[in-house]
């Protein structure tokens, strides 16, 4: 008889994303309570209702042999682990992040604030590099994926109408951290189950 179990079907009603700089960035062990950031990291903000995607891969070649017309084996030419999600708020973190710059006030000519800010675009940009930590959970359970070290991989665009809220879409793809992407938290109980004789 199969043990299938609907309690452990999973949504996703609510989550988070937050960010830190990857440099320095004390990295989360616990599974948190979905409610606070981890110490010294900062939430983007509102997700559009497509919620985020959360994608690793690993790609292979296969390995063809003179006696089989099947690969023996396949060979691992790459893996990636990337997040990508719409951010509905325009706010410091989510702009800096799109446009791969930093605001700075403009100041009058005593040096003095203006109230107005500048973001500049470079033709030479400098990637910068980001801790990022979802959290989601449904009910009693919560799970999050912490990426120690990860870049802007693509972006999407802004479309600026009468009826729809800016977004700002992003990809962030994990880079190596001492031969890690990432890893997950949970608290559901993952222990494997007695086999059935």
């Amino acid at each position: 008889m199969p043990n299938n179990d609907s309690s452990k079907i999973r949504f996703a009603p609510k989550g988070q994303v937050y960010m830190a700089p990857a440099v320095g960035a004390t990295l989360p062990t616990t599974v948190g309570d979905g409610t606070a950031p981890p110490a010294g990291y900062t939430s983007l903000g509102y997700v559009t209702d497509a919620g985020v995607t959360i994608t690793p891969a690993v790609n292979t070649d296969p390995v063809n042999v003179w006696q089989s017309a099947v690969p023996a084996l396949y060979n691992v030419t790459s893996a990636t682990f990337s997040i990508q999600a719409t951010f509905s708020e325009t706010n410091i973190n989510t702009t800096e992040l799109f446009f791969g710059a930093s605001w700075v006030e403009v100041e009058d000519n005593q040096g003095t604030g203006t109230g107005v800010f500048r973001l500049d675009l470079s033709s030479t940009p400098e990637l910068q590099e980001i801790s990022i930590v979802v959290d989601w959970g449904q009910g009693s359970t919560h799970s999050r994926v912490v990426i120690p070290r990860s870049m802007i991989q693509d972006r999407g665009a802004i479309t600026l109408a009468r009826t729809a809220a800016q977004e700002y879409q992003l990809t962030i793809e994990a880079l190596d951290s001492n031969g890690k992407l990432g890893y997950v938290l949970t608290d559901q109980n993952m222990a494997a189950a007695p086999a059935t004789p």
